[in-house]
């Protein structure tokens, strides 16, 4: 908990007359964690006792309240927002095995192009669940870039639900549609531990940073906790084409992940779906661009009814969609 507690402390802005944590907001990488650390404060990974998303509820319910007028222009109550439709896999695709990606993967790998890079393109929904209300919605785009001086901002809009297909938020974080949420910029930070340090591209030493950038306590990680890693890494990072290749490696060792085939994911492109039953209530797929190994998206479903939070099998729990 110490080392989770520093990077907090890290990713919390600094005050002119020195660091005081807790004093400023935290960014959104630090957010996650803090709330990952308490519900979990042993582990700090996620649990799924009941599937439900683990950051943000309380203000997800309040901001997604205010979005929904925004976009919608609806008063208040009951927001008539429909989840969005589970992926499929396009039916008789051919399912390309992971070895397969990971040669094709270090094939174009071979330049070093695309080039790491520090910040992040993703576009995000999630089902936002509590004991006394309905779920709900909140369909939002992310940009973080960050500078030379070790300071980097964050823009984060909301989109519509109806609107799939293309980003909204242009590389220099111009937005060409949605409705802003926030637009911050933090003060500089540096580390030497994960997420902050830089993410090797050997496999053996990307899977340690991995173990540590979610501290699972243990030398290895299982499919799920790998997973869980890579939105991690992948919400700070937009990886490269060797750092792409070496985490298809780790991909191709992780048990459980099988083949589906083919799918267009939420921006339109097309890539290969590696589904993981977890045999907690929840199916996750990841979506892998064939030829280079980079990861385009995760989503989670629900794998049985719910009938106390009104959500069945099937339906979307969350997904993410990066972007370079």
């Amino acid at each position: 908990m110490a080392d989770e507690l520093d990077l907090l402390r890290a990713a919390d802005p600094v005050p002119a007359d020195g660091p005081h944590f807790g004093d400023g907001p935290l960014d959104h990488t630090a957010e996650r964690r803090l709330n990952r650390l308490l519900h979990d404060p042993r582990t700090g990974r996620r649990t799924w006792s009941r599937p439900r998303l683990l950051w943000g509820l309380t203000a997800a319910a309040v901001v997604t309240a205010t979005v929904l007028t925004v976009l919608l222009g609806g008063p208040s109550g009951t927001p008539a927002v429909a989840a969005p439709r589970p992926l499929t896999v396009r039916a008789h695709s051919v399912a390309v095995p992971l070895a397969q990606v990971v040669k094709l993967a270090a094939v174009a790998a071979t330049d070093g192009s695309p080039a790491l890079r520090q910040g992040t393109h993703v576009r995000s929904w999630s089902l936002a669940m509590s004991d006394d209300s309905p779920p709900v919605t909140l369909p939002e785009e992310r940009l973080v870039r960050w500078r030379a001086d070790g300071t980097h901002t964050e823009v984060v809009v909301a989109t519509d639900p109806d609107r799939t297909g293309r980003p909204v938020l242009t590389d220099a974080g111009r937005v060409e549609d949605g409705h802003v949420l926030s637009r911050r910029t933090f003060p500089p930070m540096w580390g030497d531990a994960p997420p902050l340090s830089t993410p090797p591209h050997d496999p053996g030493r990307l899977r340690a940073y991995l173990t540590d950038l979610i501290h699972t306590g243990t030398g290895s990680l299982t499919t799920s906790e790998l997973l869980d890693a890579t939105e991690e890494l992948l919400d700070n990072w937009t990886l490269g084409a060797r750092e792409s290749a070496a985490l298809a490696e780790l991909l191709a060792d992780a048990q459980g992940l099988r083949p589906a085939g083919q799918v267009t994911d939420r921006l339109g492109r097309t890539g290969q779906a590696y589904v993981l039953d977890e045999g907690t209530g929840a199916r996750r797929m990841l979506i892998l661009a064939p030829a280079t190994g980079a990861v385009l998206g995760l989503e989670t479903t629900f794998t049985r009814d719910d009938p106390e939070y009104g959500v069945r099998a099937g339906d979307v729990m969350e997904y993410r969609a990066w972007m370079r």
